[in-house]
Order: C-alpha cells, then sequence, then structure tokens
C-alpha cells in the first residue's frame, strides 16, 4: 500500500496556532467528546481522567485531572446523558464522571470492564459495557439493568448502530448482532474462524466489519450474510471508522490511510483508495470528521494529519514526537480535534471558523 508524503517530514501545523497540548502521567488509552461537544475526556493506563471544557480548549493549564480508578482504564464513552463520560477499568467498575468531575459509580463486579458504549437519541439512551463474555445493557442513568447478554468467548469490542436498536459485539470466531428492545434474546452468529478485536457498524446498517489478530478486516453484509475480506495490510489494523454518509471505511495499519468503498457494490472486488501518509511510518490511529468527508490519521511517530478525502488535500495538524498517537476524536460538532501519544501527550486543536 502507498499513497505517501514525501520530502522530509510534516511541518508542525495546526496544533501550535489552534491549539493546545500538555504532558500528563501515563499511556493514553482513549480520548472521546461529550455528546453536546462541550467537553473532552483523556483516559490513561494509569486511571487518571483529564477534563477539558470547550472555553478552555485551547488552555492547556486549565484542564482537570484526577484519578477515578484504582489500576488502568480499559474504556471510555460520551455518557448517554448530553454531558459527561462513562469508564471502565481493572478495577472491576464502571464509573460515571460528571462535567463537574464529580464521580459516580455504577458498577462493581468480579471483572475487568473492558468495553464501554452508550447511544441516545436526546430523549431515550442505553449504556452497554461488557466484562468477560458478558454484555449488559443498563437505562440512560446506569442503575436498571435491561439485559444480560452472553457471548462465546470474552467480548472484545462492542457497537451500537446509528439508531441504538442493534448492537454488536465482537468475540472469537466471529461477532454476534442484538436487537436492542428485543423480548426475546436470540443473536445473529456472524461467523468467521480467528481471533476478531474490535467491530464498526454501517452507519446505514448495511454492514458490520471487525479487525482480527491477523493483518486483516472482516465483514458481512447484513442483508445476505455475505462476507466481506478485506486484506493486504503490513501491520495489525488498531483503528476503523465509517465516513458520516458511510461511503468509506477509513483504516489504520499502513503508511498510508487506506479507505474500503462501501458503495457501487464495494468492497469486494474493489481496490481500496489511499490518503497521503508518511513513508514507512505506520498510522495507528483514525477519525472521521461528523460533518464533512476529512478524516484525522495519527502516527506511530506522533505526527497528525487532516485530510480531504475529496479534494485529496493534507493539513498537518502536529509534527513527529512524544510517543506514538494512541487515541484520536473529533468532537460530535466537528469544531475541535483532540488527541493523546503513548508518552503521555495530550492536545486540543480548535477548528471552529474565526
Amino acid at each position: 500500500m502507498s499513497g505517501s508524503l514525501t520530502g522530509g517530514g510534516v511541518p508542525a501545523g495546526l496544533l501550535e496556532t489552534r491549539g493546545a497540548t500538555r504532558g500528563i502521567e501515563g499511556h493514553v488509552i482513549g480520548c472521546v467528546a461529550s455528546r453536546d461537544s462541550g467537553q473532552f475526556a483523556f483516559v490513561t493506563g494509569e486511571g487518571d481522567i483529564v477534563l477539558a471544557a470547550r472555553e478552555d480548549f485551547t488552555n492547556a493549564a486549565a484542564w482537570q485531572v484526577q484519578t477515578v480508578h484504582d489500576g488502568a482504564i480499559l474504556s471510555v464513552s460520551a455518557d448517554a446523558a448530553p454531558s459527561g463520560f462513562l469508564t471502565g477499568g481493572d478495577d472491576n467498575t464502571l464509573r460515571r464522571v460528571g462535567a463537574d468531575g464529580s464521580v459516580t459509580e455504577l458498577v462493581r463486579g468480579r471483572r475487568w470492564v473492558e468495553h464501554v458504549a452508550s447511544w441516545s437519541d436526546g430523549k431515550s439512551g442505553v449504556i452497554a459495557f461488557a466484562s468477560a463474555k458478558q454484555l449488559e445493557l443498563r437505562d440512560a442513568t446506569g442503575t436498571k439493568t435491561l439485559k444480560v447478554l452472553e457471548h462465546p468467548s470474552t467480548v472484545s469490542g462492542i457497537a451500537f448502530d446509528a439508531k441504538g436498536k442493534r448492537i454488536g459485539a465482537s468475540h472469537y470466531n466471529g461477532a454476534s448482532l442484538w436487537f436492542v428492545h428485543a423480548k426475546v434474546d436470540t443473536p445473529r452468529r456472524l461467523d468467521w474462524k480467528g481471533s476478531h478485536t474490535g467491530i464498526a457498524i454501517h452507519p446505514g446498517g448495511e454492514a458490520l466489519v471487525t479487525t482480527m489478530q491477523e493483518n486483516d478486516l472482516h465483514g458481512w453484509r447484513l442483508s445476505d450474510g455475505h462476507n466481506m475480506r478485506m486484506s493486504g495490510y503490513p501491520q495489525k489494523v488498531q483503528s476503523m471508522a465509517f465516513s458520516r454518509t458511510g461511503k468509506w471505511l477509513v483504516t489504520s495499519g499502513a503508511d498510508s490511510v487506506v479507505m474500503w468503498p462501501f458503495f457501487g457494490g464495494g468492497p469486494m472486488g474493489k481496490p481500496p483508495s489511499e490518503l497521503a501518509g508518511l513513508p514507512g511510518v505506520i498510522c495507528q490511529r483514525v477519525a472521521c470528521h461528523p460533518v464533512h468527508e476529512i478524516v484525522a490519521a495519527g502516527f506511530a511517530d506522533g505526527t497528525i494529519l487532516l485530510e480531504d478525502a475529496a479534494a485529496q488535500r493534507v493539513l498537518p495538524v502536529r509534527g513527529a514526537g512524544n510517543g506514538a498517537v494512541s487515541a484520536l476524536a473529533f468532537s460530535p460538532d466537528g469544531c475541535a480535534l483532540a488527541f493523546g501519544t503513548e508518552d503521555g501527550q495530550i492536545g486540543i486543536v480548535d477548528l471552529a471558523s474565526r
């Protein structure tokens, strides 16, 4: 796979003129924006969370740091409410962190809370979290269990569809798709041998895709269960995201940004398109803009690029340094981009028009 930038690296870019950055202790394992776009949260393998309010996006000194888990945070999600976040940790707890930094323990179990997710339409919402083989759904308050869904092996990833009607879980030898409000819980099993490590659902509900322990992706067309295999990566795909319209599945795993076409009968029988990357430097994280056909890509040397998929334009966000990019997220309104690195560097870029 190709499509790389050439000529001695990437200039510092937008972060210097429209952003702020800060060093913290620990590997940054995730970042996410609240549903109202009013705040970003960064979480670490040390059990800390950093909260950055919109009015402080370019003032890193004002970002609030606190410890919320006794051990590593394994997952983070926006809450089902307009503000706040959900975190899962290896201390066997699921916790809610309010916009003001208040912490509420929702679950204390016997196993690590490895994955969290939520869905909301602004009127109602659902919280989901996975521990070992179980996926539990709760109401938006987090206090009422709606159902507990059992899987044949440890759940490795969870995702709601766009309408919140279904939730998918990846696991060994495939994935399971459940109806959230079904009276009788019978999953649709999507089988493919091997270790599946993450999951994404097409915005239009047309397909479900998993990352694999091998350097491959596997997908299923949901209308008929047809298998779709996407391969050719030099490294394992650690990050993937569908574009806003579902036209493209954008992925890491190569020294360019690989995009599989989910239109015109694709991706089967169609080669992927590629956005510019860095020669010999693997893309580690991708994020798709919620409004425009723009992709953010974070690389193993710390570089971050914004790329216009239609115009084939590249805008540097951040130059190399401070470890591989390990977290990347747009705010839901598309006005800000946040990132974190393996060496504890976090940052936010203000993308709003001025």
